[in-house]
């Protein structure tokens, strides 16, 4: 997201915090790198004028969400509001991007964003659930593109899986940003990632051409941005 957004490219995410033990949500990687969340629709303007991109909390978004949300632990189960809130596109922006964990939701987000006349949008199964690549699998993306549904076949960007990273020490993110450590995975996360949204875009008309151009911005993404951000 911070890759595209230091591009000229406005970003604006919505989401919950943590609490999961063994996962780290994007929240808490924003704070890491320095970023604060927007606390309301008019912060996220200012935001998204200044840096290009915004993070806005659910309980900022919608508090009536967030409550039914949280409803979870009592009934024991998510409700169907938890496939709402991925829907949701509260600045109408031209393109959307989800991740989805369980088979056979990306059939059901594709065909909603038909019927609500989303004019671009990609869903496809990410790690965690989340809208990220998971560059060591193959990865079947649900398009929206000008309207129409479209799926197409990512193939794995590695032959052979990575261990998992048992540490997931978020202070890693900065320095793989300003080129401090090299990291094989990450890399390619954010690439895959960055690649799957400029298809979405309509910035690029193949899977190559997308991976050749997500690249190119990582190499020329401009090291002072998450400082500029911050704030």
């Amino acid at each position: 997201a911070l890759l595209l957004a230091s591009h000229g490219n406005t970003v604006v995410m919505h989401g919950i915090g943590g609490g999961i033990p063994g996962r780290v949500f994007v929240p808490e990687a924003l704070r890491a790198l320095g970023i604060e969340l927007a606390v309301s629709f008019e912060d996220v303007t200012a935001r998204i004028t200044r840096t290009n991109f915004a993070f806005i909390p659910l309980g900022a978004l919608n508090p009536d969400l967030e409550r039914i949300l949280d409803l979870k632990p009592l009934l024991g189960l998510r409700s169907p509001v938890h496939t709402v809130i991925r829907m949701l596109n509260p600045f109408r922006a031209h393109t959307s991007m989800m991740g989805i964990f369980h088979p056979g939701y990306d059939d059901t987000h594709q065909q909603a964003g038909v019927l609500l006349g989303d004019e671009n949008l990609a869903v496809f199964k990410g790690e965690g659930g989340e809208a990220e690549r998971n560059p060591d699998a193959a990865c079947k993306v649900k398009f929206v593109l000008k309207g129409e549904a479209q799926e197409e076949e990512w193939p794995a960007l590695f032959g052979s899986r990575h261990m998992k990273d048992e540490a997931m020490d978020v202070a890693r993110l900065g320095k793989l940003w300003r080129g401090e450590i090299e990291d094989e995975y990450g890399h390619a996360a954010v690439v895959g990632t960055a690649a799957i949204a400029l298809r979405a875009m309509g910035r690029a008309g193949s899977i190559a051409e997308a991976e050749a151009l997500a690249t190119k911005l990582w190499q020329t993404r401009d090291a002072g941005y998450v400082e500029r951000a911050r704030g």
